[in-house]
């Protein structure tokens, strides 16, 4: 077992943190060993489970209430830290995990283009073999980390096959910017991706020719399953301040709680929360048991993603004006939820993909991903 970390260290901003700043907590997070939970302790991690996993990533969602940089990790965590674990070569896993699972360098994995998002089959970014180099071409938007990252995941078709290659920021034809950042999840940084003529080893080539769509389902398995455990922690808190709110505030002589309409809004915030536990402790069992997870994590997203929503409208309808007062966190986390119905795979996607699981069509076996 190891030691809860002590996650009120990690630093909080009074508005939107700068690259600087976010780059800076995620390394601080990094030290507290949040990368190193589900990961065999050869290659630097605790050894532990993704029952662990939860646990931590819930306890700092409590601590930090910041579903950007619950989404930041996420992205480095499932992006690129488990596709070089389960993909890679073992002279890739020693060159990159290291220093990604120490914080030293970030992560993440760049898959949405400008005219492409779920439909990965419709992508546009090419690889090209020339010599002992792969040459890359096209753009990647709406990337998380993208600002920050020092190497991504880069998804590119090479003779019509997707495929996955290691690109780091200072390679020559490739630029990570801040262009096309969303404003939302205001603890992460996103981004685009530009490839001109990027050139880079034959070796950057991460597992087989034509494996990239199997590795972004896998990856968006894990992130779908387990992006909302650090949120269930920030609706820990969410919950905790509503209940006060509800006592302290005075109405019709008694305190706001005891009218129904409010007590009945409060219970179903914690039914919510209590179900978004349980699906996480669904998808942590079955991975721990070396099992797929396509269904429950696509289950998990979807209900977390609608739950975390209505739960932050709840917030704000009960807390009222000081709910909308400049600087509220209950009226930023309306935002961020909205963004949570988007961010790996809309809850459109997800309905469409457990629809096809369930047989009602083939959509599933020749795309995946697709809307």
């Amino acid at each position: 077992m190891t030691k809860t970390p002590d996650f009120s260290s990690i630093p909080t901003f009074a508005g939107p943190p700068d690259e600087t700043q976010i780059k800076a907590r995620l390394r601080a997070v990094a030290e507290l060993g949040v990368f190193r939970h589900a990961l065999p302790s050869v290659l630097g991690g605790f050894g532990d489970d993704f029952a662990a996993l939860v646990q931590s990533h819930r306890q700092l969602g409590a601590a930090c209430r910041d579903p950007g940089l619950m989404l930041a990790i996420n992205a480095h965590v499932w992006g690129s830290v488990f596709p070089i674990l389960l993909y890679g070569s073992e002279a890739q896993k020693a060159q990159f995990l290291p220093p990604l699972i120490s914080g030293r360098w970030l992560g993440g994995h760049a898959i949405t283009e400008p005219s492409c998002g779920s439909d990965v089959q419709a992508m546009t970014t090419q690889a090209e073999l020339r010599g002992d180099s792969y040459v890359l071409n096209g753009e990647k938007r709406y990337i998380t980390n993208a600002p920050v990252a020092d190497c991504l995941v880069v998804y590119a078709k090479l003779a019509g096959k997707i495929c996955a290659f290691l690109v780091s920021r200072d390679d020559d034809g490739c630029r990570f910017s801040d262009d096309a950042a969303l404003n939302a999840c205001r603890g992460s940084a996103t981004g685009s991706v530009i490839l001109q003529d990027c050139r880079i080893d034959a070796d950057r080539l991460l597992g087989k020719i034509g494996a990239g769509t199997q590795m972004i389902q896998k990856a968006l398995e894990y992130e779908r399953a387990f992006v909302f455990a650090g949120i269930a922690g920030i609706m820990d808190w969410q919950l905790a301040e509503v209940v006060r709110y509800s006592r302290e505030r005075r109405s019709a002589g008694g305190h706001l709680g005891k009218h129904q309409a409010i007590s009945h809004r409060i219970a179903e915030m914690k039914l919510r929360l209590d179900t978004i536990a349980l699906w996480l402790n669904e998808c942590a069992r079955l991975c721990d048991a070396g099992q797929r997870i396509t269904l429950a994590s696509a289950q998990t997203k979807l209900y977390a993603a609608e739950a975390f929503l209505q739960s932050s409208l709840d917030a704000v309808q009960i807390m009222g004006a000081a709910g909308l007062a400049s600087g509220s966190a209950m009226a930023e986390l309306v935002q961020d939820a909205m963004a949570g119905r988007l961010f790996s795979g809309s809850s459109e996607v997800q309905k469409n993909l457990i629809a096809a699981l369930l047989g009602t069509g083939d959509a599933y076996k020749t795309n995946p991903l697709s809307h």
